[in-house]
């Protein structure tokens, strides 16, 4: 360890933590959460503040934003909020203090506080949210009930080549931006066949004479590119390719789904449950002592084997899961109408309350960030709580 790398952790150990910057907070909740995992109805990211600078104060971590929540920053002297849910949602066309969501906006800019939002970036992200709810039923094999498929457009450029023209081609394509996969450079693929061509008046052939027919060795080269540098990579292909006509093919790529990210989720257990024995397991990991169950087979001699799971209100993603050959289905909340039409198609219903299934996922956030930013002061709020109460 050098000396540069002890000064941090000795201020930490004299006054309580160390000086931490804002984009280091903005970029740990971005490799948590990518933005792009986000759906494109909702906004996330950073809202309100400065994204340079230092971070002077605590940061809060809440699921709802509210002036106690407010009251209990502000206190604290926090220098950001995590804020689940955004606190802006629609686009503001004034900040005024007699609206409750923009007085509050108004007191973060006057603490100089940042706030940020990940929402269902959190939700979607692998080891985020709902793989945290989902654990509540044991262990079993876990995939996203709506993979994330990516947002990035792709082209497959494919030609043909004599062998010796390959490694010209191969970085004239990687120069104009084909060939990148994940932390990979000058990734392609050749395969060796035969290429046949009969050259006809006016043609100039590299090889071969007009009318002759030819069979040459040919390489079919492939490399992939994102679809907006496709036509600087057709360009680069046809000034170093040595043929005056070049066969050159293009192909649009579906998107990879991701498995383990995207929106819900669905397990099949290692060992299957009771309707009982789910409701119990339930209400362990939540932390909460009712919840709303209902079932097409009152019996209660029906064991349960695959789940699907979405945080707060997630009957969007209940048709997939009736789909996916889920039997029961559990979420915050649910209209009435939507849990009969579900029980109807057989699949069981377990309504735990909107941010009941989302808060207790907070103290795990704030681990998190604290082994990710050493010496960062993360805190969940004590004064966030569910807005209805049971009775």
């Amino acid at each position: 360890m050098t000396r540069g790398e002890f000064r941090p952790r000795w201020i930490a150990t004299i006054f309580g933590r160390c000086a931490m910057d804002r984009a280091q907070l903005i970029r740990a909740m971005q490799a948590k959460a990518p933005l792009e995992l986000a759906g494109d109805w909702d906004n996330v990211g950073l809202l309100v503040g400065e994204s340079e600078g230092e971070l002077s104060g605590p940061v809060l971590l809440t699921i709802d934003l509210t002036d106690a929540v407010m009251d209990e920053a502000e206190a604290m002297g926090a220098g950001a909020i995590i804020a689940y849910h955004p606190p802006i949602f629609h686009p503001l066309t004034r900040v005024v203090c007699s609206d409750a969501k923009q007085r509050l906006v108004h007191r973060a800019i006057r603490s100089g506080m940042l706030i940020y939002s990940p929402h269902s970036a959190l939700d979607a992200a692998t080891g985020g949210l709902n793989d945290w709810l989902v654990s509540a039923f044991g262990t079993g094999d876990v995939r996203a009930l709506e993979p994330f498929s990516g947002t990035e457009a792709r082209r497959k450029l494919v030609t043909y080549l004599p062998p010796e023209s390959v490694d010209a081609v191969r970085h004239a394509l990687a120069s104009a931006g084909a060939g990148r996969i994940g932390a990979y450079e000058l990734c392609s693929f050749g395969a060796v066949g035969e290429g046949t061509f009969l050259p006809l008046e006016g043609a100039k052939p590299v090889i071969g004479s007009t009318g002759r027919f030819e069979r040459v060795e040919e390489v079919r080269f492939e490399m992939v590119c994102p679809a907006e540098a496709a036509a600087l990579a057709i360009e680069s292909i046809r000034a170093f390719h040595p043929y005056e006509e070049p066969v050159i093919d293009v192909y649009d790529l579906e998107p990879t789904p991701h498995r383990n990210a995207g929106q819900g989720r669905r397990i099949v257990l290692d060992r299957a449950l009771t309707f009982a024995q789910i409701g119990e397991c339930v209400k362990a990991h939540l932390g909460v002592d009712r919840i709303k169950m209902a079932t097409p087979f009152p019996d209660g001699q029906k064991l349960y084997s695959h789940i699907g799971v979405c945080a707060g209100a997630g009957h969007e993603l209940a048709p997939l899961a009736v789909a996916n050959g889920c039997e029961l289905f559990l979420t915050g909340e649910m209209r009435h109408h939507e849990v009969l039409r579900y029980l109807e198609q057989g699949m069981a219903i377990i309504l735990a309350g909107h941010t009941n299934t989302e808060r207790g996922y907070l103290p795990e956030l704030a681990d998190w960030l604290r082994r990710e930013l050493t010496g960062l002061d993360v805190r969940v709020s004590e004064r966030d709580r569910s807005p209805l109460d049971w009775v």
